[in-house]
């Protein structure tokens, strides 16, 4: 062709974004869009071949190439694909507003579907080579018979240059000569890297190749006439080369074709996890619209891990970019897996949703699967699904606060831990312990602080259900909004009829009050709350009693950061002191109360049962536990002298 200087073509509406370099939030992102192009141009000379129009050697593999050269400071993404005319060049490169792999849908959209795999916008994904480069240019040859190869050139302002190229194979070569601030890019490992971030599951294979390294390479090993034969053509790679891409991904095969172990290997190299999953959830539908992708279920070491979740959105195994939260519901940012839908209605950075109508219905489609999951594995395999609970839990209760449809699809199989270690739903709970607390939930924060109140419910044949997550807080107090008959009641803020003694005497208000005032004496402490009740836990002398409400309102303080404010002035605890008439050594204090000798013994033994008493609710604070442990010793004193008597 005959050379030809002009100026680019846009169209007001785009040159901001592009010339700018608005369209584009990450630098790396080039990388992306220029082998998405070579992809495209592959993709759209295989259709054609299957359609009959074009046709290629029997043996001809589709390949892409990206070569760095640190000498020249350039990088090379080339393809043996559908190439372009002087024309198509004019119109797909000059003229930016126009999108090639549209008009080439568009031409053939009623001969195959095949063509929904186009990924994208040709020309202006090309321009983002601008975000790096001092200088590109393009070397292509269409694949149409007697087609002139065309060379592009253009150092990023508003002129290009056209001219002959000396390409003589099929496809086309992008050249970008780098600017002073991108040489990083020049570094192999950075390289790769970014193209594993971005390409690792597109369908045609990807080589890598360091041009001076290679050269070095060929003349140490003096290749033969035959292997310089071979390795010819810009997209070819040598044979002891490794595409860094896999072109068949798990997610586009069909779940009855997956292996376990399949599914593990492909989390384990996606993610770099060395644990297996707890399980997975494959996505696989094509209406009404087109998604796949493989959700997992981490194994987590400790619960801190729930936030670390990583959804990886690709558009036609492009990848996009991880958690986006328009598309993958919040809660699902727990876990970790790959979503493929091309049918997303992405802008042409790919980096913003349009049609949010129709995203929401991805999204509700997402969450509906993933409850059915659940529920198979429920109803299936409750032996799995109980022994997975402790994992998955966090996941459950939090997508139930955050999504009303996820709540109302599986609020029927949330499973609760008991004290007895089996698990139950809630409706299980109250049905069998209807008769000892009606519509009360109580529950169990800390196994090891609160061994004292699972033992005297045990005793008494009681259970509670264990909640000790962080998010058990607001999810007990959702699930009372949602069911407001059923109160949860922590284990130590309330007395179960079922634990007082009906058979023994009513205890008058005279002893109470005797009781009360002693304690209060001997604690030095005339606020205290004290409850007077006979237990059928005789061996118990005292146990402490705190208000659910305000201890709620304590944490809730406490976990949302109110720094520099009283907590405690604002919520104070509202600890009561209960007195258990049925044990020997209460009655012993009353006795002792009435004489005034014995006083001080009356003081060492009040002080020691309410010690024991907060001990079984919480870690005596330091002062208070050297006082502990020093009355021991004289209390210990004082009953080897009785025996020595």
């Amino acid at each position: 062709m005959s050379r030809e200087i002009g100026n680019i073509s846009i169209h007001t509406e785009n040159i901001l974004p592009i010339i700018k370099k608005w369209l584009y939030s990450e630098k790396d992102i080039f990388v992306r869009e220029l082998v998405s192009n070579a992809n495209d141009a592959a993709m759209k000379l295989k259709k054609l071949v299957s359609m009959g129009e074009a046709r290629i050697q029997e043996d001809e593999r589709f390949q892409i190439k990206v070569s760095i050269n640190k000498s020249e400071k350039t990088i090379r993404f080339a393809d043996n694909g559908i190439g372009m005319t002087g024309d198509e060049v004019k119109k797909y490169i000059n003229q930016i507003a126009f999108s090639g792999a549209v008009d080439f849908l568009e031409k053939y959209k009623d001969k195959t579907d095949e063509g929904s795999q186009i990924i994208g916008h040709f020309g202006l994904g090309f321009y983002s080579a601008f975000m790096v480069s001092e200088k590109v240019t393009i070397d292509t040859l269409s694949w149409q018979p007697g087609s002139e190869a065309v060379k592009w050139t253009s150092t990023g302002g508003m002129e290009f240059e056209m001219d002959d190229s000396e390409r003589t194979e099929r496809g086309t070569t992008v050249t970008l000569y780098l600017a002073d601030d991108s040489f990083e890019f020049l570094e192999y490992h950075k390289m790769r890297e970014i193209l594993e971030k971005y390409c690792s599951f597109m369908p045609f294979e990807i080589f890598l190749v360091d041009e001076e390294e290679e050269a070095k390479k060929a003349d140490k090993e003096k290749k033969t006439e035959d292997k310089k034969e071979e390795d010819k053509g810009d997209a070819a790679g040598t044979e002891e080369d490794k595409p860094i891409n896999d072109t068949h991904p798990l997610w586009l095969k069909a779940p009855k074709d997956c292996t376990q172990e399949e599914y593990k290997e492909f989390y384990k190299k996606v993610f770099h996890d060395f644990n297996d999953p707890l399980f997975w959830i494959h996505l696989n539908m094509d209406y009404p619209f087109n998604l796949k992708g493989i959700l997992y279920f981490p194994k987590l070491k400790h619960e801190f891990e729930t936030i670390e979740g990583q959804i990886k959105l690709y558009y036609n195994q492009v990848f996009v970019a991880d958690n986006i939260k328009e598309v993958i519901p919040e809660f699902l940012m727990l876990l970790k897996g790959v979503i493929d839908c091309p049918d997303l209605p992405l802008n042409v950075s790919r980096s913003f949703l349009q049609n949010d109508g129709y995203v929401a219905k991805i999204s509700s489609h997402i969450t509906k699967k993933v409850a059915d999951k659940l529920t198979s594995l429920y109803e299936n395999e409750r032996d799995t699904y109980n022994k997975y609970w402790d994992d998955i839990n966090p996941f459950v209760k939090y997508g139930c606060i955050r999504e009303e449809k996820f709540f109302d699809r599986v609020k029927d199989i949330i499973i609760y831990k008991t004290t007895n270690d089996d698990y139950v739903t809630l409706k299980d709970y109250l049905d069998r312990n209807s008769e000892k607390h009606k519509d009360k939930v109580f529950y169990v924060s800390d196994e090891k602080q609160q061994a004292q109140y699972i033992r005297l419910f045990k005793d008494q044949d009681m259970e509670a259900v264990i909640l000790n997550t962080m998010i058990d807080n607001h999810f007990i107090q959702f699930l009372e909004m949602k069911e407001s008959s059923v109160k949860f009641t922590r284990i130590d803020s309330d007395l179960s009829d079922s634990m007082k003694d009906t058979s023994a005497a009513e205890t008058d208000t005279e002893l109470s009050q005797k009781l009360e005032k002693v304690f209060k004496e001997a604690l030095g402490d005339d606020k205290l709350k004290v409850s007077v009740e006979a237990l059928k836990a005789a061996s118990t002398p005292g146990i402490i009693l705190l208000s659910e409400h305000s201890r709620r309102m304590q944490e809730m303080s406490r976990m949302y950061g109110m720094k520099g404010m009283d907590i405690g002035g604002m919520f104070p605890d509202e600890r009561t002191l209960v007195l258990n008439t049925s044990n020997q050594l209460i009655q012993t204090v009353i006795k002792l109360s009435d004489n005034s000798e014995k006083k001080d013994d009356t003081t060492l033994i009040c002080q020691h049962i309410y010690d024991l008493a907060m001990m079984s609710h919480k870690q005596l604070e330091p002062e208070a536990m050297t006082r502990f442990i020093e009355r021991s010793n004289l209390l210990l004193g004082k009953l080897a002298e009785l025996e020595v008597k």
